[in-house]
Order: C-alpha cells, then sequence, then structure tokens
C-alpha cells in the first residue's frame, strides 16, 4: 500500500480514497496502489462492494502527464490494463466522484460498475487539449454510456460537463447533496448485492452514420494543423465498427503514436508553461495585496472600452474617462454594440448585457476617479500625453490606489517618475481586443512594489486573462519580438519577397495571419508612429523605409480599406495590390536593391531566426523570467501554433545550433537587428535549451 492511497472498511463495504495533492493524478504510484487494492478486494470473502474516491475537492484530474516519457516501473500496471481489471472484478465498484473528473479519473469511473457525483463535479475528456486522445478506453466508453453525439462533443471538444448534464445524458447514476461518504456508501449498500455492470458489455447502434464525417467536417475550421481532433473522431466511430477489444486496441495504438510525436510534446510543454507563470520570485501564497472593488480607465477609445469590458465581466464597477462628452458617449455605445453581438451569438442574454452596462459610468471628471482601486490608462502612444495623465491621476487618486499603463511599449520608469507612489505603478498591457483576447503583459517596473505584483498578477485571474510577468523594455517580452521579425520581413521585402508571400508561408507555419494582414488589422499608421519613437533608440541601426512609403499614401491598413492589401468593403480578408507591389519595386529601386526571389523555407527561417534570436536576448536582459513565458506570451498574444509550444520551444525541438548558424548569417544582412544573442550562442554550444531556461 502506498501513502497515496488509502483504504478503510464498513459493513463489507471496502472505500478506497485517492489522496496525491494537488490533482489526484493517476501517477505510477497511485496506479499501483489502486491495483494492489482492488486485488485484495476481488480475494476478500469479507467485502461485497468497493468505493473509490478522491481526497480534498478532486476525484482524479487526469493522468501525471509529467510521467508520460518515463520508463513505467515493471510493478505497475498500465492504466488501461487496471481498468480493465476493474471492469472485470466479479463485485461491484463504485465510482464516488467528490470533485474534478477528467481524463484519466474519468477513464477510471467509466470502468467501474457504478458512478455517483457529488453535485458541484465535472466530468470531461479534455485530452486533446495536449495533442493526444483518451488513451484508458475512454473512446470507446464513453459512447457506450452517453451515446455518440454526446461522446463526440465531449472528446472532441474537450469541455468537461456539470454533473446535473452527466445525469441527464447516463454517465452517472445519481447525484449526491448530502454527506458525500455516508451517501456513496449507501449507494454501495444498495446495488451491492445486484451484480456488477461492465461498461464495455453495453451493445452499440447508431440511426445516422453520417455524423462522424459532419463533425470532421465542423471542426475543421479550428483544427489547422491539428491530428488528435480527428482521431478522436476516428476512435469513437470506430467504436461502432468494431469489437470493445478492437476499439482498445486502435484506441492504444493511436494514443501511443500521438503521446510520442512532437505536438503533443509541444502542447504538453505549453500546459506546464501556463502553470510556471504564476511563480514569481518573492511573491507568495502570504503576499499582501490590494483588493481591488472599483477601477477606472482613461482613454475611451477601441482599447479603453475593450479594457473596461473586462472588468464590467467580473462584475467590478469602473469608470471609463475622456477629455470629452462625446468621446465618452461615443465609447459606451461602441461597448454596448460588443455586447450586442455576443447577444445576437447567444452567448450573453440581454439582461446580462444590461447589467454589465450598469457597471460602466462614463465621465470627463478626473475627481471621480478619487476613490478607486485601480487606473489604468488606456490612451495613444505618445509619453507625454501618458505623464500628463498620471500627473493628474496622482492629485486625485488615494494614496493606495494601483496608477497602470496600458502602453504596448514606452518606458514604465519615465511614466512613474511623475507620480509620488512609484511603487504603485506598473504596466497592465492588453492585447487587443482587449475584450477578447486572454494575454495580459503584466510590466513591473525599478520600483513597482512586490504587493503591486501580486495585486496584479491576481487581477488577471479575477479578469479571466492569461497574466504573464515581465520587465521594462522596448514593447516589452511580445512586441519587442515582432517588432524585430516584422523589420526582418520588411528587409525581405525591400530584396524582392512580396508581402503576400511572406503572409502566406507565416500562415502555412499555423499563424493566425502574416506580419503584414496583422499590420493592416492593428494599423500601418500605430506601427509608423511606433517606428518614428523606436528610432530615436535605433538609430544607428538598418531601418526599413518600406513601412515609411506606405504609411504616405494614406493607406492605413482595414480602417481605410488599403494598407498591404485592398480590402473590399465589410470584408476582413484582403487582397493582394499591384499599386502596393509598385510601390514596393519603386522602393527596392530607392535603395537599390536588385530583387531577388526568396524561397518559402528562406523566408520561414529568417522570419523565425530574428523572433527567437530576439527572445534569447529578453531572456538575456531580464525581461522575461523563462523560456516558457516567452512562450505563452506568443501562444496567447500573437498566435503562434501551440502545436508547435512556442518560439523557445520550437527553438529547441530545431536545434539551437542549427538557429545560432542562422543569426549569424543572416546578421551579415540585417546587422544590429540580428545580432547573435549571448545566450544563444553559449545554449548552443551545451546542448542547452531555451523552452526551459529560467532566470532563476
Amino acid at each position: 500500500m502506498t501513502e497515496v492511497i488509502k483504504f478503510d472498511k464498513e459493513d463489507r463495504i471496502g472505500r478506497i480514497t485517492i489522496d496525491n495533492p494537488p490533482a489526484n493524478a493517476l501517477s505510477f504510484a497511485v496506479v499501483k496502489g489502486i491495483a494492489n487494492t482492488v486485488a485484495n478486494f476481488v480475494e476478500d470473502t469479507q467485502l461485497s462492494a468497493l468505493i473509490i474516491s478522491g481526497a480534498g475537492k478532486m476525484f482524479v484530474a487526469g493522468a501525471d502527464i509529467r510521467e508520460f516519457n518515463m520508463a513505467r516501473p515493471k510493478d505497475v500496471p498500465e492504466l488501461h490494463n487496471l481498468i480493465n481489471s476493474i471492469e472485470e472484478s466479479p463485485k461491484p465498484i463504485i465510482a464516488a466522484l467528490n470533485g474534478l473528473a477528467l481524463g484519466g479519473g474519468l477513464e477510471l469511473a467509466m470502468g467501474c460498475h457504478f458512478r455517483v457525483a457529488h453535485e458541484k463535479a465535472l466530468l470531461g475528456q479534455p485530452e486533446v487539449k495536449l495533442g493526444i486522445i483518451p488513451g484508458a478506453g475512454g473512446t470507446q466508453r464513453l459512447p457506450r454510456l452517453v451515446g455518440p453525439e454526446m461522446a463526440l462533443k465531449m472528446i472532441v471538444g474537450g469541455e468537461p460537463i456539470s454533473a446535473k448534464e452527466a445525469l441527464g445524458v447516463g454517465l452517472v447514476d445519481e447525484i449526491l447533496t448530502e454527506d458525500f461518504i455516508s451517501d456513496s456508501i449507501a449507494f454501495a449498500k444498495k446495488v451491492m448485492s445486484g451484480g456488477t455492470r461492465p461498461t464495455g458489455k453495453i451493445k452499440l447502434t447508431i440511426t445516422d452514420s453520417t455524423i462522424f464525417d459532419k463533425c470532421r467536417d465542423k471542426i475543421k475550421p479550428k483544427s489547422r494543423g491539428l491530428d488528435a481532433p480527428y482521431e478522436c473522431v476516428s476512435c469513437v466511430e470506430a467504436a461502432f465498427n468494431n469489437s470493445f477489444e478492437k476499439g482498445l486496441e486502435l484506441e492504444r495504438k493511436i494514443f501511443v503514436n500521438l503521446r510520442d510525436g512532437e505536438k503533443s510534446k509541444a502542447m504538453r510543454h505549453m500546459f506546464f508553461a501556463e502553470r510556471e507563470i504564476n511563480k514569481v520570485p518573492g511573491l507568495s501564497k502570504n503576499t499582501e495585496t490590494l483588493d481591488i472593488n472599483t477601477a477606472a480607465v482613461v482613454g475611451a477609445g477601441t482599447m479603453g472600452g475593450g479594457i473596461a469590458m473586462n472588468f464590467a465581466n467580473a462584475g467590478i464597477p469602473v469608470k471609463l474617462l475622456d477629455i470629452s462628452k462625446d468621446a465618452v458617449e461615443t465609447g459606451i455605445e461602441i461597448i454596448r454594440k460588443n455586447y450586442n453581438r455576443s447577444v445576437a451569438s447567444g452567448r450573453f442574454t440581454q439582461e446580462t448585457v444590461e447589467k454589465r452596462m450598469e457597471l460602466i459610468t462614463g465621465t470627463t471628471d478626473y475627481q471621480d476617479l478619487s476613490q478607486v482601486d485601480i487606473v489604468i490608462e488606456a490612451v495613444f502612444e505618445d509619453m507625454e500625453l501618458k505623464k500628463g495623465i498620471f500627473i493628474e491621476l496622482e492629485k486625485v487618486c488615494k494614496s493606495e490606489a494601483i496608477l497602470a499603463s496600458n502602453t504596448s511599449s514606452l518606458d514604465i520608469n519615465e511614466i512613474a517618475k511623475v507620480t509620488n507612489r512609484p511603487e504603485k505603478v506598473c504596466g497592465t498591457h492588453f492585447f487587443s481586443p482587449a475584450n477578447v483576447m486572454k494575454l495580459m503583459e503584466n510590466v513591473r517596473a525599478k520600483d513597482t512594489s512586490i504587493e503591486t505584483v501580486a495585486t496584479i498578477m491576481r487581477l488577471s485571474k479575477t479578469l479571466k486573462k492569461t497574466g504573464v510577468l515581465v520587465g521594462v523594455g522596448d514593447g516589452f517580452v511580445g512586441n519587442r519580438m515582432m517588432h524585430v521579425a516584422a523589420r526582418v520581413a520588411e528587409f525581405m521585402v525591400e530584396e524582392g519577397a512580396l508581402p503576400w508571400q511572406i503572409d502566406e508561408v507565416i500562415y502555412n507555419f499555423g499563424f493566425p495571419m502574416g506580419p503584414f494582414a496583422m499590420n493592416d488589422l492593428a494599423g500601418v499608421d500605430v506601427r509608423y508612429s511606433i517606428r518614428q519613437e523606436q528610432k530615436k533608440l535605433y538609430g544607428d541601426r538598418r531601418q526599413s523605409i518600406i513601412l515609411e512609403n506606405l504609411y504616405q499614401t494614406g493607406r492605413f491598413g482595414q480602417k481605410t480599406n488599403g494598407g498591404w492589401y485592398t480590402y473590399d468593403k465589410g470584408e476582413r480578408k484582403g487582397r493582394p495590390e499591384p499599386e502596393v507591389e509598385t510601390l514596393i519595386v519603386e522602393t527596392s529601386e530607392q535603395l537599390g536593391f536588385k530583387r531577388r526571389e526568396f524561397s518559402d523555407q528562406e523566408i520561414l527561417d529568417r522570419y523565425l531566426a530574428a523572433l527567437i534570436n530576439t527572445g534569447a536576448h529578453v531572456l538575456e536582459e531580464g525581461l522575461a523570467m523563462r523560456g516558457s513565458d516567452i512562450d505563452v506570451i506568443w501562444n496567447y498574444g500573437y498566435g503562434f501554433p501551440r502545436y508547435r509550444g512556442g518560439p523557445m520551444f520550437y527553438a529547441d525541438q530545431v536545434g539551437l545550433d542549427k538557429i545560432y548558424k542562422s543569426v549569424c548569417n543572416y546578421n551579415t544582412d540585417y546587422g544590429d537587428w540580428l545580432r547573435p544573442s549571448i545566450l544563444l550562442e553559449r545554449l548552443a554550444s551545451e546542448g542547452g535549451s531555451l523552452g526551459k531556461y529560467s532566470i532563476d
């Protein structure tokens, strides 16, 4: 018996309690403990039924994915074999789902003969989010319990269902609301004389065999580059076309192939990376934080309105300030339109919208912000403008209030200098559109206190954002890397490539759009303004003039129906524009370049070399704490394909020595923009890792 498994018995009922915090994961030790206890139960003539439950608020949140690539001890059975042995027990085994039952946890439960659940339990098969399929019978047992439609929804979608919904579809037998342990024992007594009910013996029938192809068509738009969703469909389909044993065999084969593949390794890296972002040196559970009960946003434009929506969505009253009544009213009207689109799509009810709108109050008077707990400035990227706003905020805001800037690139330290509370000043860089994008770069300035850091990191969770702590530097982390990669893309255009060729290459790599399409979305004029500020920092480096030349034509992107691309009215997808191509050729002549062809591979290599090398510089300078933090930023903020694991993890997979050689080669063309990172050079020579790198 291992310490992660506890066993007790009462009135011919045995009870296994899985106690492996924090998630009761099915580690080697847990699997071994359950297997030994089940074997003993089968042989024990004094016991008539067995209950399997979890300690704390979880049943089992899944297999221990840290052990996926570890050698399994010889005395530990495979999880699918353990579950088969449970199903084969001649005496009833009941899964008592006291909380989360996910992945291998739900598979374990479905191998039991009966299932009862706490009313707050959630049940799901989220394996697809890790680039794998359920590998311990989930694709074969779930359809037998809930039918093909619900099985596909749960396995392909990966989202959990409530205990109430599970009861409705036949996944659980009862919901227990009172004393969970006592009621579980009472249920066991009720069924212990009635024999077993093996899930694998349930006969399957289907009335619409086209459901599987329909599912494949449905998932196609959101499954670009992914294998697991389609394999999920195939395995559920196999449950209806094969024997239970053959279905299990196919499932296992596909599971192992996916588990050992690069895509799943990348997605598991991202799973752990998202959990690492909350580990901040000096920050503990006991670190004091300011309660954010009221908020304000300065700037009622698109970004400011989106930020205000986040607070309203979280139930936090928020004041929206701008210089004129018209600007405020326009901003609030845009917010309402955004909410109404959610009503039209069925995401919200009109009642929900009205409740959230009631939490947003417009004002033109700074004095109205005197009692709020946090103010987020979200105006145009102009340092003097931002400083002026912070001077006003310093005058009126209570001393304990946090003053934050939504700047995407400007120096937070400079902004903090105009206040008497630099310890309360930080950056909260939301990504556009702020009401949709999950990423939030939380910027710690030189004097930002650990209490302020703790408050902002907690606020990110409250707003349902993925908050990553970064340091002060041009563009912080994400935009710093993006700006260099975008420059390299522009250099390639000046030398012979075309924007739509580059965008196609980057899209085919897995990004939602290429750098030029992204520029059109964000605004050519916005990038131009940022570029003018950056010239003050990087005036001695090679500068691309192609963006400036485009700006002078008045093509500012989607907002003007024309930027790098031309956009038909109401369309977001652009088409190549001959006028822009002519401008490009003329710019090449102006610079003295003889245009040449670029292969797709060269475009990809140059773009990613710029991205990865700049990420290594970011780590050198301490702007990011971990390589995995950069991966999270680029996944959530820029759409770096999750199945490639983020730029730092991807670099490891390609080989840091190869990346370093590419950077050195391209440095000849791009100079300081691709000055080889010392960290990249060192890790490449040592056989180290960027994805696992930490400044700790």
